[in-house]
């Protein structure tokens, strides 16, 4: 009897999208993701107000789900922190078939926590929560998926880092370039020289202390966005900040230069390594895979 291995997933969004994909290796289980895709996405565009939907929500999600099938996808409803907080179907559960093992993908709002408490042995989050929670803070930044490992502290949790999914946006360094010097570039050691005040998200602080490393932050002051629609105009206004950007072109359209990529904000598979198992190993081997079949078609 093949063994089956609950894998903790996000709820909706880009990291599950990441999943999902990374597990489409045959026709029938590549179905099957982009029913959930498309649904999500479609449900995601009601939340916003973008589409208006002839059922109600609870008509919807009966018809979404089918809970006689292990093999077909079951979704569940949420509260959405948007105002008047409405109701938000989102995902909730599939197992697709290998050959060597069963895998049970179950969403879950905080995966990585799901994987710190022992509840999964396997679980896929963005990669920027290990470095707001776990990782140490030390004189050198953090810049890639690769060196997280060895910043955790083992005697602080047991979940590890086994590999990103590629789906990278990144953490980046942008400046008004009156503030630049000549010939000067845009990186850590620039920060490293300079005084003044740094505009970032607030929930991302821990992350970029970790990713430009404490030598970068002697003489910097933490500087939060105003509300409004767009943080780089908040950077823009400050003169230095950290954002996430995959084209850098919103930054670029308020005088922004674009400096060093700091860090991929990146899905990752985790693994808690207490409660290892060879079918989890099953599991990661078809991950790694699923990898190299997507760099060949690439």
């Amino acid at each position: 009897m093949t063994e089956t291995v609950r894998v903790a997933v996000p709820r909706k969004g880009r990291p599950l999208e990441a999943v999902l994909e990374r597990f489409a290796t045959t026709e029938n289980i590549a179905e099957v993701a982009d029913e959930i895709t498309s649904t999500l996405r479609f449900e995601k565009a009601v939340t916003k107000g973008h589409r208006q939907p002839e059922r109600d929500v609870y008509e919807r999600l009966a018809a979404y789900s089918d809970l006689a099938d292990d093999t077909s996808p079951e979704f569940t409803l949420l509260r959405d922190d948007r105002d008047g907080m409405p109701r938000r179907i989102v995902f909730d559960s599939v197992v697709f078939e290998y050959d060597t093992v069963d895998i049970h993908l179950v969403g879950r709002e905080e995966p990585f926590r799901a994987l710190r408490t022992h509840e999964f042995g396997l679980g896929f989050d963005s990669a920027d929560l290990v470095l707001e929670e776990v990782v140490t803070l030390e004189r050198d930044g953090l810049g890639s998926i690769a060196d997280i490992n060895a910043r955790i502290d083992p005697m602080d949790t047991d979940v590890r880092v086994v590999s990103g999914l590629g789906d990278t946006v990144y953490h980046t360094l942008m400046a008004d370039p009156e503030i630049l010097p000549p010939k000067s570039s845009l990186d850590r050691d620039f920060v490293a020289d300079y005084t003044g005040d740094l505009c970032i998200s607030p929930r991302y602080e821990r992350l970029v202390e970790a990713v430009l490393g404490t030598r970068c932050l002697d003489d910097v002051s933490f500087v939060y966005p105003d509300e409004g629609p767009e943080e780089e105009a908040s950077i823009a206004e400050t003169g230095l900040g950290v954002y996430l950007t995959m084209t850098g072109s919103t930054a670029r359209d308020y005088g922004l230069v674009l400096g060093e990529n700091l860090f991929p904000s990146e899905t990752v598979l985790m693994e808690n390594v207490a409660e290892a198992t060879e079918a989890a190993e099953a599991v990661k081997e078809i991950v790694a895979g699923a990898e190299v079949e997507t760099e060949l078609r690439v």
